[in-house]
C-alpha cells in the first residue's frame, strides 16, 4: 500500500470532516471551525492514499522547546497499517530532538502511543473550553 506524506500542504476543510468521522475521532463538525483550525496550526503532516486523506497530524509548535500535538487522526480503513507510527516519526523529524511532543489522547487510543515512544505524563492541567 503507497501512501504519501507531506508536511504542510493542503488540507481542505471537507476532507478533515470526513478524515474525523472516518477516524472515530470526536472533533468539531462545522467548517468555519475547522477551517481555522487548520488555518491556525503551523505543523501539518498529511497522509493521502491515492490523494484521498487517510491520516492527519496537525500541530503548534515553537520549534524550540515544545509542541502540542492537537490532531493525530487515522482513517478506521487505514488503522493498524503503520499510518499513526509514521506521522509521529515525521513530526519528530520535522521538531529534532530537543522539543518535546506534548498531546491529549483518548481512551481508544491510549494503548498507542507507548509503541511510538510516549511517555504517560501525570502533571498535566487543562481548562475546559466552553463549547
Amino acid at each position: 500500500m503507497r501512501i504519501s506524506y507531506d508536511i504542510n500542504s493542503n488540507v481542505k476543510s471537507s476532507e478533515l470532516a470526513a478524515l474525523f468521522k472516518n477516524s472515530g475521532i470526536r472533533r468539531p463538525t462545522n467548517m468555519g471551525r475547522i477551517g481555522k483550525m487548520i488555518t491556525n496550526s503551523n505543523l501539518i503532516i498529511s497522509a493521502r492514499k491515492n490523494g484521498k486523506l487517510v491520516g492527519i497530524l496537525r500541530a503548534l509548535s515553537d520549534f524550540s522547546y515544545a509542541c502540542y500535538v492537537s490532531d493525530l487522526a487515522v482513517d478506521r480503513k487505514y488503522q493498524d497499517k503503520g499510518i499513526g507510527k509514521e506521522l509521529v516519526k515525521l513530526v519528530r523529524k520535522a521538531l529534532g530532538g530537543n522539543v518535546m511532543i506534548l498531546l491529549l489522547s483518548s481512551k481508544e487510543a491510549d494503548a498507542f502511543y507507548p509503541h511510538v515512544g510516549f511517555e504517560k505524563a501525570e502533571n498535566a492541567w487543562r481548562l475546559p473550553r466552553k463549547k
